[in-house]
């Protein structure tokens, strides 16, 4: 089998976004699967890690981006008054026009090029994997042009953003174009694929014609290999990953105020500058520590060298309870003790409490933060802090391989190919 993954976020890029995609392409290959990937050249990525590898029996082909840097516009506004403040709103203007998202120019560039890989390479199966919802633009057309199939990766809802702003005209008008987007997946695509079962439950709302497979992301065992945990003399909680939407770090370091000043917290990723504000009205000056954003490796290695890892989930309504964050699969691949503010009856508070591997408390819980916070704290001090170790049970449930073996069989039950044109 022959197989095209399209996918936006692709190394040289960094983040979180990457690795799925990186992750599948690599698995696939393992597994006697001739994998071609189709990514941007230089699509100006928030972030890029050079030292994330591409399996060498992957071929990666890069189509050519015209289109906006990526950006933190809440960031670039923050601070600003008056006319300034005015004048950055209007420069960031261009990019909000842009449906269904931002990133809609490659389009334009990257349909040749796929068709001219699916005629080339004579690919049997074309997956796309948003975000960026755009992506599955690409893989509509490329089924169309050349009769290969199509299956479409939802790694988040392309229907309804739980923790976005709905106030403003810009982002409402951006949702109903991603919702023409899933649309359009529904009535095309030979198969669906989703992280969560309420991404699942959305398209079939819509009548997907094809199958639809719920496929999680997976924890990476083989990453942690040779990294160690070194005790110290100071209780380091970590978090990784960036602060958007809803998701707020002000509670727990609302908690972390009230706690013994041995505990500290490392934040690893992007950091809002009110949230740094806020630290610095409750005079944490030496207690957080703002790392920034670091390559996966760095990340993984301060993960596992951690007292505790903090995971933060905003409670914002039905459907974000069944999103439990990728960062959960790296936090239990990590084995070390979560602590989770997260909805009590969503995904991620189950699977946390399932594998013992750490403790829960309601979301944007302050005071339940610092309670749960100071029994950790005096667990270490007492040296019984339990380090969770996830069964092989779990683990062969969990990994990354294991999802890809689901995805393979999605791809060996699509219809046979209609041929190419």
């Amino acid at each position: 089998m022959k197989v095209l993954l399209i996918s936006f976020y692709f190394p040289p890029a960094g983040g979180a976004g990457v690795q799925r995609p990186l992750k599948f392409a690599g698995e696939l290959a393992r597994a006697g699967v001739d994998v071609h990937v189709l990514a941007p050249d230089d699509p100006r990525w928030l972030h890029r890690d050079e030292g994330l590898v591409v399996p060498a029996n992957v071929s990666v082909h890069r189509a050519r981006y015209i289109g906006p840097r990526g950006r933190r516009p809440a960031e670039e506004l923050h601070g600003l008054r008056g006319l300034r403040r005015l004048a950055r709103r209007l420069a960031l203007t261009p990019r909000r026009l842009l449906l269904p998202d931002e990133n809609v120019t490659w389009v334009a560039t990257a349909i040749p090029r796929a068709v001219q890989l699916v005629r080339r390479e004579k690919i049997d199966v074309v997956i796309t994997t948003s975000p960026p919802s755009s992506v599955h633009l690409i893989g509509a057309a490329v089924r169309c042009l050349t009769g290969a199939s199509w299956v479409a990766d939802l790694r988040d809802s392309i229907v309804a953003k739980s923790d976005r702003g709905f106030e403003r005209l810009t982002v409402r008008v951006k949702e109903q174009g991603n919702v023409q987007v899933a649309r359009l997946a529904a009535r095309m695509a030979d198969a669906i694929v989703t992280v969560t079962p309420t991404i699942a439950e959305e398209m079939r709302r819509l009548n997907a014609r094809g199958p639809i497979a719920t496929i999680p992301n997976g924890c990476d065992f083989d990453d942690f290999e040779g990294l160690e945990y070194h005790q110290s003399e100071r209780f380091r909680i970590t978090h990784t990953g960036s602060f958007f939407g809803a998701r707020t770090a002000k509670p727990f370091l609302d908690a972390l105020s009230r706690s013994d000043r041995r505990i500290v917290a490392r934040f690893v990723g992007d950091f809002r500058a009110s949230e740094r504000e806020w630290a610095e009205q409750l005079d944490l000056a030496g207690r957080v520590e703002l790392l920034g954003y670091v390559s996966r490796r760095r990340s993984l290695e301060l993960q596992r060298d951690s007292e505790a890892l903090l995971l933060l989930l905003p409670d914002v309504g039905e459907r974000n309870k069944d999103v439990p964050s990728g960062k959960i699969f790296e936090y239990l691949a990590a084995e070390r003790p979560i602590l989770a503010a997260v909805p009590r009856d969503g995904k991620a508070a189950e699977l946390i409490e399932a594998t013992k591997s750490g403790n829960v408390v309601q979301a944007d819980d302050p005071d339940a933060l610092a309670a749960e916070l100071g029994r950790m704290f005096e667990q270490w001090l007492a040296g019984v802090l339990p380090a969770p170790k996830l069964t092989a049970e779990w683990k062969e449930k969990l990994s990354r391989k294991s999802r890809a073996r689901e995805l393979l069989a999605v791809l060996e039950n699509l219809p046979a190919r209609r041929g190419q044109t």
